[in-house]
C-alpha cells in the first residue's frame, strides 16, 4: 500500500529590491531577522521565527516607491505575537517607524515600518497574556 502525501507550501517569502545590500541587512537585524553570508554580494536570505526575507541588491522604480508611500499601500504585513513588545524593541533599536502602534477596528494592534529603501511592512497582532 502507497500512501499519498498532500502537497504542502513549506516557506512563502517576500524579495525586496535594495539598493545596498549591506545596508538593509543591517536595517532588518534591528528588527531581529539573522543572515548568512550573501551570495555573490548581492542576495540574502533573513531569518526570523522561522520564515524568511529574500534581499537582492537590484535597480527598483522610485516613482513606485513613492506612490506605495503616499498612500500606504504595504509591501508586506507581518502577524506578531506580543506587539506591544515587539513595537518597543522596534524603537529601542532604531528602526523607523511610519505609523505608531494604533488599535485596529478588528480588536488588535499594528504599526508600519519603513526599510532604507522604502518599502513599508505593517507589523499587527495581540498582546500576549503573562
Amino acid at each position: 500500500m502507497t500512501t499519498t502525501m498532500k502537497p504542502r507550501v513549506t516557506s512563502f517569502a517576500p524579495q525586496f529590491l535594495v539598493d545596498d545590500l549591506e545596508r538593509s541587512i543591517e536595517y532588518y537585524e534591528k528588527l531581529g531577522f539573522t543572515f548568512g553570508e550573501p551570495w555573490d554580494g548581492f542576495y540574502a536570505i533573513g531569518h526570523i521565527d522561522g520564515l524568511e526575507l529574500h534581499l537582492k541588491e537590484a535597480p527598483k522604480n522610485q516613482d513606485e516607491r513613492r506612490r506605495r508611500r503616499d498612500n500606504e499601500h504595504l509591501d508586506a504585513a507581518a502577524g506578531v505575537d506580543g506587539i506591544e513588545g515587539f513595537f518597543r524593541q522596534c524603537v529601542a533599536n532604531g528602526v523607523t517607524i511610519l505609523k505608531p502602534l494604533t488599535p485596529t477596528a478588528w480588536g488588535t494592534k499594528d504599526f508600519y515600518v519603513e526599510d532604507p529603501d522604502g518599502y513599508i511592512i505593517c507589523f499587527g497582532g495581540s498582546s500576549m497574556a503573562g
